[in-house]
């Protein structure tokens, strides 16, 4: 399934409603650290392992379109 999501730094939280998600981050956008950090907080969000959330869209933004598998 696709989700749109979007990022917000400096916060520590996810809030899913529908296809939309709405994810804080801590970690700095550098080296792809951020974009790790999101991987992990989705899948600890659904119960799923990280291997099954990938970034499909948007490695560089805020605005992301992620697939769980």
């Amino acid at each position: 399934m696709l989700y749109s999501v979007s990022v917000v730094f400096k916060q520590d939280f996810v809030d899913v409603v529908g296809n939309h998600i709405t994810i804080g981050v801590t970690a700095r956008p550098v080296g792809g650290e951020a974009n790790k950090e999101i991987i992990k907080k989705i899948a600890k969000h659904f119960g799923i392992s990280s291997a099954s959330v990938v970034i499909k869209s948007g490695h560089k933004s805020k605005e992301k379109i992620v697939e769980i598998t």
